[in-house]
């Protein structure tokens, strides 16, 4: 019988292990994924303005407008 409880004991242990190891795993990843999400808004925030500016951009130059496009027939 005290065989059984020491088995018991040491599988209960092994789990415990386990779990903190768990826990603290979670707790990294979700930190990590918190971080990215804020590399993620900041970069979309930055491809929007680079958009924007591209935008701007290319109407400003000579020949960008619809008049001065080439009819598909040429």
């Amino acid at each position: 019988m005290t065989e059984s409880i020491d088995s018991l004991s040491k599988r209960v242990e092994e789990l415990e292990h386990q779990v903190a190891f768990q826990d603290e795993l979670h707790e990294t990843l979700n930190t990590i994924v918190a971080r990215q999400d804020g590399e993620i808004r900041e970069l979309k925030q930055h491809f929007n303005l680079l958009n924007e500016r591209v935008k701007e951009y290319s109407e400003s130059l000579p020949g960008a407008g619809p008049q001065d496009e080439t009819p598909p027939h040429y």
